[in-house]
């Protein structure tokens, strides 16, 4: 696989986290940071495909009340406990 080098500027506090990550699992900082890079590249990737199939459904009016939502929300507190609000 081609390879690219990337530079970045991290905090020193962090840098630190890194290298302490790095020695206790006998791992090179740069494996450290492309298993961080890419698990945050994946979160964003599964992160927009939800907001994308959200939107659809707010456009097809697949929706919920906001005050079904609430009085929901509200009931898990109590004892007497409301049923998940469906559209």
């Amino acid at each position: 696989m081609d390879t690219k080098v990337l530079t970045a500027h991290v905090p020193l506090p962090l840098a630190q986290k890194i290298d302490d990550l790095a020695a206790q699992l006998d791992r090179p900082r740069a494996w450290i940071v492309k298993q961080a890079l890419a698990a945050w590249v994946s979160e964003e990737e599964e992160r927009h495909r939800l907001t994308l199939a959200g939107m659809a459904d707010v456009t097809a009016g697949r929706v919920v009340d906001q005050a079904d939502v609430e009085a929901w929300a509200a009931s898990l507190a109590t004892g007497n406990h409301l049923p998940v609000p469906q559209r």
